[in-house]
């Protein structure tokens, strides 16, 4: 799964690398260093006019049919294997697909009865885009748009931490995955795991543990904490 995310990089650096316009009346940006499900999370979707769109989104995403919200907390990823077919996230493929940029994202490693976090990044320390999904919920007067993120098989880097891994999209990928028109035969070869070697990986404190620590020390290296 991939239950924790880190989003540091500068507004700016986002808007020029993935080619976006934030949405009017301003975003909660970063710098976050140890973003949770049920927070809110920066990502991208194409709007009606073709634009980019930058955004916050609830993160677990919310089905337009659920009863309450509280049922977005089971919705933090959707399996590539199965996002087509399964009812909460067969319509958000087919028409409500995201971006999600983040600088890094952290697994647990099992080691006995322990579990190790290991925090993931590009080894030039440049944001990337996650394959996402989102939804817009309404009841009464209450509206939430929410994503969830999508996941895969381990690359040879993840494997020896976890059998799952996000959707790294590449960015000659970014169009086709946002873009309104792409079959789903198309979208569907994208989700496979990552095969680029920009990559790498270190353990770090438990302390990412805990939601509300969320500052530069959780990516510190586990020998320099």
């Amino acid at each position: 799964m991939c239950g924790r995310v880190v989003q540091f990089s500068p507004l700016q650096v986002i808007i020029e690398l993935f080619g976006v316009i934030p949405t009017p009346g301003g975003l909660t940006v970063g710098p976050r260093y140890n973003l949770a499900p049920t927070q809110d999370i920066l990502a991208i979707r194409q709007a009606d006019d073709g634009t980019r769109q930058l955004l916050n989104l609830h993160w677990g995403l919310i089905p337009f049919w659920a009863k309450a919200p509280d049922m977005g907390g089971r919705m933090i990823n959707a399996r590539a294997e199965t996002v087509a077919e399964k009812p909460a996230f067969r319509e958000p493929f087919r028409r409500r697909r995201c971006l999600i940029p983040i600088d890094g994202f952290y697994e647990w490693q099992r080691l006995g009865t322990q579990k190790q976090p290991h925090y993931i990044h590009r080894r030039n320390d440049r944001p990337f885009g996650l394959a996402g999904l989102w939804e817009r919920w309404s009841k009464g007067d209450q509206t939430i748009e929410s994503c969830t993120i999508l996941t895969t098989s381990p690359n040879d880097l993840m494997r020896p931490i976890h059998d799952r891994m996000p959707v790294i999209l590449s960015q000659e990928d970014y169009a086709a995955w946002l873009a309104p028109e792409s079959k789903a035969s198309d979208l569907l070869k994208l989700l496979k795991p990552y095969e680029g070697d920009e990559l790498a990986e270190y353990p770090v404190s438990t302390r990412v543990n805990i939601p509300k620590n969320d500052d530069p020390g959780c990516i510190t290296p586990l020998s320099q904490g």
